[in-house]
């Protein structure tokens, strides 16, 4: 038999698709799921009984939680990312290293086949595309539900055909959890002026009283809330659970798909949002000028570029050695409040604070100049403007 890597998650389509594949194309089918955070030991477990049960050989969970926060969420905190200044890539930066964890699985394997459940439609048939094209061009890529345009209703007809009698009834909103946050789309998130209603998100609002936390960073990286040290994963999961409490990080972001048509969806991502807020707002004490100003556009190629499947491409090594060595002196802690539905950043205390008041005061002295040096400045800063001026007046 043909042996077959398969994408799995459990839905609709992959379910089609490990169906299909074993018992009508005859392939040996490998289900793999790569947990990038958001899925339990239940969890797992339901999704490896429904895989077999559909007619997978095995079923494989690779736990990739420490690799996601490694090799991308890490880079995405340096870098401040949040496309269109909203949105932190909770979901879209996940799939690449599902991807690359598929097809490293598929090559332990021996597998001559990669299936995945995409339609053509969206943009993870483009991150798997180019992610399975460039580790493996030796590897055939199959996609029946693109390849063969299937409806939802065709879909769940041969499952019911085949005596798969789940209950396939759509869920009103669509929520896809990870480490980096929750993605929810519904029938409003099609539309371009309908909001999301309060129950369409996973978290409500449970704490009303104003909390106020410390956290602590070490070179760019969170290392501890309140003074509690633990491992980055652990801690972004902390404040997750904390925030979360508080119904904090819920928006729509609106943005253009790798495809070329603009889309629209729902999320909710706490804990990205207020680390991402506050470690830009020790950036501000602790970095240059121009550090700043070159790191906010290299931060928006770095998400550009993985947003749009480019992760493999040698220039996103390139962005996060610039992005790392910028973060030698972003070590400090950021206090923050939290309140119902949205958060403040009150201040930081850093050894590394570029506001010595022992050098000057903005707006109110200085010690490391005299008023001959301003003026002297000040003449020279204008000059370029006063020959543009005299010329073409």
């Amino acid at each position: 038999m043909k042996k077959l890597v398969l994408a799995y998650s459990g839905g609709l389509d992959t379910s089609y698709c490990a169906k299909y594949l074993s018992q009508d194309k005859k392939f040996e089918v490998h289900a793999v799921s790569v947990n990038t955070g958001g899925f339990d030991k239940k969890e797992i477990q339901s999704i490896k009984e429904k895989a077999l049960q559909l007619g997978a050989t095995s079923y494989k969970s690779i736990n990739a939680v420490q690799t996601f926060y490694d090799k991308v969420v890490k880079y995405l905190i340096f870098g401040n990312v949040l496309k269109n200044n909203t949105y932190p890539l909770s979901v879209s930066a996940e799939r690449i290293i599902q991807a690359i964890e598929i097809v490293k699985y598929a090559k332990k394997i021996d597998a001559q086949y990669i299936a995945h459940g995409s339609t053509g439609a969206g943009n993870d048939q483009v991150r798997f595309d180019l992610i399975f094209q460039t580790l493996a061009p030796e590897i055939k890529i199959i996609t029946p539900v693109r390849d063969h345009k299937l409806a939802r209703h065709q879909e769940i007809e041969y499952l019911q055909k085949n005596g798969i009698k789940y209950s396939w009834e759509k869920a009103k909103y669509s929520i896809n959890k990870g480490l980096w946050g929750t993605s929810v789309g519904g029938e409003e998130t099609l539309s371009s002026h309908l909001p999301l209603p309060n129950d369409a998100y996973p978290s409500q609002l449970q704490s009303t009283e104003p909390k106020d936390i410390v956290l602590s960073f070490e070179k760019g990286e969170l290392v501890a809330i309140d003074g509690k040290i633990d491992s980055m994963v652990k801690n972004i999961e902390i404040l997750n659970e904390l925030a979360s409490k508080y119904a904090i990080g819920r928006d729509i972001h609106v943005g253009d798909t790798i495809i070329g048509i603009k889309g629209r969806v729902g999320f909710e991502a706490s804990a990205p949002l207020i680390i991402i807020k506050a470690h830009h707002l020790l950036e501000k004490h602790t970095q240059t000028k121009w550090q700043q100003h070159h790191k906010e556009q290299l931060g928006n190629w770095y998400g550009m570029l993985l947003h749009e499947g480019q992760y493999l491409d040698e220039v996103m090594r390139n962005f996060e050695v610039f992005l790392e060595d910028t973060q030698k002196y972003v070590s400090g802690e950021v206090f923050v409040s939290l309140h119902p539905y949205r958060f403040t950043l009150n201040g930081i205390s850093s050894k590394h604070d570029l506001m010595d008041s022992s050098f000057a005061s903005y707006g109110e002295s200085n010690e490391g100049w005299t008023a001959d040096d301003a003026k002297g400045f000040i003449k020279i800063t204008a000059n370029q403007g006063k020959i543009f001026n005299h010329v073409n007046s």
